[in-house]
């Protein structure tokens, strides 16, 4: 049964997730502190059966919280002599279709902006709090006219607000090219705006620079894809790695998803780890060493669809 067909029956995707990562270092590293993110959110939509993180060598302390954004994480301390460094998540997870708002039925976009203007915690709802602390600038994301002219013909006077956006992710997607040579962490967006060219990431932090600079509230979302295309489609860009796509705050709805690399909104074919302001909240793993010198670094990903199965159907193995 393809993806489409299985969204149809209310019938969930199950998936098996592999995420290994490898650094090798020139000189001995004394001291190893990490932070992961490689346990994925759990979801109305998406049920987590089992997930597995393993580190070679073996870590002195392991401690499992969430961040400041609800993530699920991992922080790690190793502090036994290593010049290899492995991490690997070993994942099990089943995600249904998501419900899809109607975006006519979406405030006006003006509506919104004028709402997320901040009047003091007095007047506002907590929802409307949260989402705040998504329209301001973060360490990867500038507000800056730029960015608002280059998203206004999206969002025409009376246009709503899901409209608006989803004009804008298929703007994004029309114009720009996925290059994965063009852009590195340290490209700033006004390059890849001019460039039109870059990776899932640039093309994430550039919606949300553009969404904010209007005055709107929008997230980083960071996850995978299915590795697999549905029947007749072709295979989406981002498969066997990490992906990042948006989230916009919509008074009613919630927070709605939409992926600007590949013009869509995200359902089953995404699975969600993490969200946060931008890439540096969310990171897979961040961290600090003592030692080391230079390093190498190999990241594998492997999205594997297995049977699927229906809603209340266990899928524990």
């Amino acid at each position: 049964m393809s993806a489409i067909k299985r969204a149809e029956a209310g019938v969930a995707t199950h998936y098996r997730i592999s995420h290994h990562t490898q650094y090798n270092y020139q000189l001995p590293v004394s001291l190893s502190q990490q932070l992961l993110h490689l346990q994925p959110r759990t979801l109305p939509w998406q049920h987590i059966h089992s997930a597995q993180i393993h580190c070679t060598p073996e870590p002195q302390q392991r401690t499992s919280a969430p961040d400041a954004f609800g993530n699920p994480a991992l922080w790690l301390d190793i502090r036994q002599p290593h010049q290899e460094l492995l991490l690997s998540a070993e994942l099990d997870i089943s995600v249904l279709p998501r419900a899809m708002p109607n975006f006519l039925l979406s405030p006006p976009w003006q509506d919104v902006v004028e709402r997320c203007r901040f009047r003091g915690v007095a007047l506002s709802h907590p929802e409307q709090l949260d989402a705040l602390a998504y329209r301001q600038e973060s360490p990867y994301v500038r507000i800056k006219h730029d960015f608002a002219r280059f998203a206004l013909p999206c969002f025409g006077a009376d246009d709503t607000l899901l409209t608006g956006v989803y004009a804008l992710t298929l703007k994004m997607y029309n114009e720009f090219e996925f290059d994965s040579e063009a852009t590195d962490v340290g490209t700033p967006l006004l390059t890849v705006l001019e460039q039109r060219r870059g990776v899932c990431q640039d093309f994430a932090h550039l919606m949300i620079a553009c969404l904010r600079s209007l005055g709107l509230p929008a997230r980083y979302v960071s996850g995978y894809l299915l590795t697999e295309p549905p029947e007749g489609q072709p295979r989406l860009i981002g498969a066997d790695a990490s992906h990042a796509w948006v989230s916009v705050w919509c008074p009613h709805f919630g927070w709605v998803d939409f992926d600007p690399t590949n013009g869509v909104l995200p359902d089953q074919q995404h699975i969600t780890l993490a969200w946060g302001r931008d890439f540096s909240d969310v990171s897979p793993l961040r961290g600090v060493i003592i030692g080391g010198g230079e390093h190498t670094l190999d990241v594998s990903v492997t999205v594997m669809p297995v049977s699927p199965s229906r809603p209340g159907q266990s899928q524990s193995q």
